[in-house]
């Protein structure tokens, strides 16, 4: 497969730090902030986790798009990084069961990526410097008309994105004659997540972001879900309500990433923006309670205060980060609450933490 020449591209940082490289063929202009995922497969998955909603993805891993698409393999509808910056771009692929090649997906829904770019020291500089807002571009002569551009794009810090990743309207998940009943706030929730519920004998009913406790009760489930998704947690104050309601009545609550958080504010625990943020699919996690490391798959640039929850009277530490010891997991003393940071239903390469899925319904068994 041919291809006319690579047009020259660049990533402008904030800060006014330029990296070359190429356009895989899409022109244009993409912005967000940028951070890096360390995964060596499974891009597509990444490309289409709501997580990443708003932001320039750098991929250190050294080939992407050398075995295509599959269709099924997708975490929501459509991809939801706002650009891609890697090192080699294959636009041949070689896979069974493929139903295209990255181009020709990313083309469809009009994604800008550029290759060629030396990710090493890029991914290093976001390291020592932090995650920060971006711009990739193929307009290369017009650096201050993108200065300018990227001047005008807010900070993730205070951002609200669950609304531009959740559900509209509620919708159903399973067999609907299934054992146990989950409501689920989608605030940017993974297809997979909703596969590991039903797979373990539930239905699943999907509420918008902005639902109310009232609406998720009037449908009697056994059991409460927050999801993962973008942007920081403090502005989803709803969703903070809701989960003290929950808290409050001791009914059965599981959060992942986002969801997590919004569980600690709703106790008080404040959260803040990391430097570069947890994204990969080799997070070493340990947890507290039997003392086993978990490898983790993690996408997350907030966390949990973590004095103020070790100094919390009704919260404890279930999991921490072994690479920086931020909290990767907390559950409620007196309540049927838990919540991790990290994605249990990943699966990069072991199975770690699918565990907990399983601990989500062994606490709904106690009330039901």
């Amino acid at each position: 497969m041919k291809y006319k020449q690579q047009q020259k591209a660049l990533v402008l940082l904030a800060d006014g730090t330029i990296f070359y490289g190429k356009s895989v063929g899409i022109e244009g202009t993409a912005t967000g902030e940028i951070c890096f995922n360390t995964g060596m497969t499974g891009y597509q998955e990444v490309f289409t986790d709501p997580s990443y909603f708003g932001q320039l993805m750098v991929t250190t891993n050294v080939h992407i798009g050398n075995y295509g698409i599959n269709n099924e393999e997708v975490e929501s509808e459509g991809i939801k990084i706002s650009g891609l910056i890697c090192r080699n771009f294959s636009f041949t692929h070689s896979r069974v069961d493929s139903d295209g090649n990255l181009k020709d997906w990313f083309e469809k829904n009009n994604l800008v990526a550029i290759s060629d770019v030396d990710t090493r020291a890029l991914v290093s500089y976001i390291r020592d410097n932090g995650a920060m807002n971006a711009i990739i571009s193929t307009d290369i002569e017009n650096i201050d008309s993108l200065k300018k551009k990227l001047a005008e794009i807010p900070n993730m810090k205070g951002l609200e994105l669950a609304s531009k990743v959740s559900t509209s309207e509620p919708y159903f998940v399973g067999n609907e004659n299934a054992t146990y009943r989950i409501a689920a706030l989608d605030i940017g929730i993974k297809k997979n997540i909703l596969r590991s519920l039903v797979e373990r004998d539930t239905y699943v009913k999907v509420f918008p972001y902005n639902a109310k406790f009232e609406d998720l009760e009037s449908w009697k489930p056994d059991g409460y879900f927050f999801s993962n998704g973008p942007g920081d947690p403090e502005p989803l104050k709803e969703a903070q309500d809701v989960a003290k309601e929950i808290i409050k009545r001791d009914l059965p609550l599981f959060g992942i990433c986002l969801g997590h958080q919004v569980i600690a504010l709703a106790n008080g625990i404040s959260t803040y923006k990391m430097h570069n943020g947890h994204r990969g699919i080799n997070h070493p996690v340990k947890n507290l309670l039997t003392g086993k490391g978990e490898i983790t798959s993690q996408n997350h640039g907030f966390a949990i205060n973590r004095e103020e929850t070790e100094a919390h009277k009704d919260v404890e530490i279930t999991h921490v980060h072994l690479n920086d010891n931020t909290v990767a997991g907390i559950r409620m003393k007196n309540k049927n609450v838990f919540s991790v940071q990290y994605h249990p239903e990943a699966s990069p390469g072991p199975n770690d933490a699918k565990y907990l899925f399983d601990q989500f319904i062994e606490n709904i068994k106690k009330t039901k």
